[in-house]
């Protein structure tokens, strides 16, 4: 953590431990989202119907969703709020110790952040306000993927390709 109080770090100058750890807690984080992001097309689906059907009452490839309840939101809503938050900041920290410009860094932090308030508003607007809200849903899907795709695939590629006389 000393490493990060320099606000000259870098993730590629980091010795080859520290890149190991990083590396292997970004593989797993990668993991972690895969798999998210998997269950969520399988269950779900990327098309407005699945996601009205899902979230509102509906058949999605001959399983029958009821509406989702006030319980089943807040739950939805309470496990992404704790650890989402826990999985962006620290993603986001260690992409701030990347060499991208503060502007792209920015556009990154700032579309992961704001899509994940977008994936929790939009399922209660989808559900309690007009279906209409699931647009804004497929957008912040995309956000996330986009995001943390950047946020995981720039400093693995910093640590491990951008200096090849760095890999030992």
């Amino acid at each position: 953590m000393k490493n990060f109080a320099a606000p000259s770090f870098r993730l590629r100058d980091a010795s080859f431990e520290i890149r190991l750890v990083y590396s292997l807690f970004l593989l797993f984080i990668l993991g972690g989202l895969a798999t998210t992001w998997f269950f969520q097309f399988q269950r779900i689906g990327l098309s407005y119907d699945r996601i009205v059907a899902y979230y509102l009452g509906g058949d999605i490839g001959g399983q029958i969703f009821f509406p989702k309840n006030l319980n089943a939101l807040l739950e939805e809503t309470h496990f992404h709020a704790f650890s989402m938050s826990v999985v962006f900041l620290i993603l986001a920290h260690l992409f701030m110790a990347t060499s991208l410009s503060k502007g792209t860094k920015l556009f990154f932090i700032l579309t992961t952040f704001f899509s994940h308030v977008f994936d929790i508003g939009g399922t209660w607007l989808t559900r309690l306000v007009s279906p209409t809200f699931a647009y804004l849903l497929i957008l912040s899907w995309l956000g996330l993927w986009l995001g943390y795709g950047g946020m995981i695939g720039v400093p693995l590629w910093e640590m491990w390709l951008s200096n090849p006389q760095k890999l030992r």
